[in-house]
């Protein structure tokens, strides 16, 4: 499938279903879970600790982006840490480079593994995103992927949920991951 023809298809599906947000990774083709309360509130919690210690930056949580080695693929985040203005003038699926550090909170599908685990790290990194950084409700983990070498991350630090995690330098703060606890089934 070429990356226009799944554009389509994923406008179609926005139109016609009601909270559909489809995404195209490694040639297939995913439906990304609607995010549950607790979900939503990690995200808040992002939000509000990136505006404390990065208020020149803004946790995006809508953009879809344009994403592998020959930009066939298409994600929709969880978060983006951007300058305000990064996707200014851009449509629904914006480029990657203003990007610092993508933010995916794992879902409670059959997907998650293969979507969140195994295909996004490597899009990601193909794509030059500085930091990915997971939020596994499943493992009770955060993992921070850094260092992107064009095909992979050369490096991941895993934390338990409870745990401090420093974020590389490109974000410039860490986390206290003890409210996470709070969040998870």
């Amino acid at each position: 499938m070429l990356a226009s023809e799944f554009e389509e298809l994923a406008r179609t599906a926005a139109r016609t279903v009601e909270g559909a947000r489809l995404e195209f990774i490694g040639g297939h083709i995913g439906g990304k879970a609607l995010p549950d309360g607790d979900h939503g509130r990690i995200i808040q919690w992002l939000t509000r600790i990136c505006m404390q210690h990065r208020p020149d930056l803004w946790l995006d949580p809508a953009q879809g982006l344009v994403i592998e080695t020959y930009r066939e693929g298409r994600a929709r985040p969880d978060g983006l840490l951007v300058p305000a203005d990064a996707f200014v003038g851009q449509g629904e699926w914006a480029d990657p480079s203003p990007v610092l550090m993508v933010v995916e909170v794992t879902s409670y599908d059959s997907d998650t593994d293969r979507r969140d685990r195994k295909e996004k790290p490597r899009a990601y990194a193909e794509s030059g995103i500085p930091v990915y950084l997971l939020v596994d409700r499943d493992s009770l983990e955060v993992k921070v992927h850094s260092r992107p070498d064009g095909a992979r991350y050369e490096r991941v630090e895993t934390v338990p949920f409870g745990k401090w995690v420093e974020l590389p330098e490109s974000v410039g703060f860490g986390l206290d991951t003890e409210p996470l606890k709070n969040w998870v089934r």
